[in-house]
């Protein structure tokens, strides 16, 4: 990359720590160009006030926010809840966000007719390489400029430096300098004390968690909440009738004020080193538990058994950033076969950090009363005479050969 050549780069910006003082250092580093700002809303809140002013102040010539909110629930959120995906209990949700991004990011950086994309993933992270990937699909030869993986800075602390000596104003501190990423669906914290393990997450602590409370300072008393699935994707909350957008709002609202949805765990990064990261994903936890049960009426064994182990796979490739993908279409078009009957009403109860089934029905449940009853039924218990024969029949065989070729002694 000639820097000579970049004198128009488009910045994917968040207004966090590593993107405000980006603008800066790429006007330092990169021949003064002129720095297009974007981000995406994907329903980040408050975290997009005063962005525009920021964005200005620090550099940039223009900023656009993308209203990419529906698009991200329908084209991302969807496909994955209905795949049922969970990479090592994590619901994905800075995953699934990336991809979508980036493609409204090749967007902008082509009606402008950018020479670069910059983004601010670290070197040591996963965004970098579902940045990358993404904009790889839809501009090919887009140079991308990856400031962490050029720059002498080498922690968070000497960029608080970095942002003070060029005056580039911070919302935060260097005690409150979590780590975070936040969008409708969840709220990732890392870095600080919980880089270490041994440490237990400050939950009750005011001001760490911000899409809900602690289990321990949930109501006693439980919400009972009805979900309705239409072909696997939800569409009523309590008999209403909702968008999936509308639906995860205010499952937000309900798990975060009971305790929902809080998850600590070391993961395994793409880059091959181990992570610890904790996790608020209220009403994307609700909308799993509530889709996997209505999923045991409504699949067959076989189905139900290959779409788990696909699951696994499926939240793979969302993980690793390969959304655009042939095996990830393929493996979505799987998906929506299998739903095309997972339609009905789960109910549940919630309390203090748990998810309770309270009922579930659907018109086409593969459950039987009549068949499954302990009590008189036309099942015929004799039948399985003769299927534990035949079932057994290898084993049968295999210790009869045995019998033979052991030696008597």
């Amino acid at each position: 990359m000639n820097k000579e050549n970049i004198r128009k780069i488009v910045l994917a910006y968040s207004g966090g720590l590593d993107t405000s003082i980006i603008i800066p250092w790429l006007k330092e580093n990169y021949n003064n160009p002129e720095i297009i700002a974007v981000s995406g809303n994907v329903g980040q809140a408050d975290e997009l006030e005063g962005l525009e002013e920021k964005a200005l102040k620090t550099g940039a010539s223009r900023l656009y926010v993308l209203d990419l909110m529906d698009e991200y629930v329908n084209e991302y959120i969807m496909p994955t809840l209905k795949a049922g995906a969970l990479y090592e209990e994590y619901a994905l949700g800075t995953s699934h966000a990336r991809p979508c991004i980036a493609k409204g990011l090749v967007e902008i950086a082509l009606k402008e007719h950018a020479d670069a994309i910059c983004h601010g993933c670290t070197g040591k992270g996963n965004d970098q390489v579902r940045f990358e990937l993404a904009i790889r699909h839809f501009a090919p030869d887009m140079p991308i400029i990856a400031p962490w993986r050029e720059w002498s800075i080498q922690s968070r602390d000497e960029e608080i430096d970095y942002a003070e000596a060029h005056h580039v104003p911070l919302k935060i501190s260097r005690e409150t300098n979590y780590s975070k990423d936040k969008n409708l669906w969840h709220l990732s914290h890392e870095g600080l004390d919980l880089e270490d393990p041994a440490n237990e997450p400050a939950y009750e602590k005011p001001g760490f968690l911000e899409m809900g409370v602690s289990p321990l300072q949930a109501p006693d008393e439980p919400t009972y909440v009805e979900l309705t699935f239409e072909k696997g994707i939800p569409c009523a909350l309590d008999g209403k009738a909702m968008s999936p957008r509308e639906i995860i709002l205010a499952l937000n609202d309900l798990g975060g004020r009971n305790g929902i949805g809080l998850l600590d765990i070391v993961e395994n990064r793409l880059v091959g080193m181990k992570c610890r990261g904790v996790y608020e994903t209220p009403g994307g936890t609700i909308l799993y538990k509530a889709h996997s049960l209505l999923e045991t009426l409504c699949l067959d064994k076989m189905t139900m058994h290959e779409k788990q182990r696909l699951a696994i796979t499926f939240a793979e490739l969302v993980y690793n950033g390969q959304w655009f993908t042939p095996l990830r279409e393929a493996l979505s078009a799987f998906v929506d076969k299998t739903q095309e009957r997972v339609c009905g009403r789960v109910k549940l109860k919630l309390y203090k950090g748990n998810i309770i089934p309270a009922g579930m029905t659907s018109p086409f449940s593969l459950y039987s009363e009549e068949i499954a009853t302990f009590g008189r039924s036309d099942y015929d218990q004799k039948d399985a005479t003769g299927f534990i024969r035949l079932y057994g029949l290898p084993i049968q065989v295999q210790a009869m050969v045995d019998g033979k070729t052991k030696n008597p002694s």
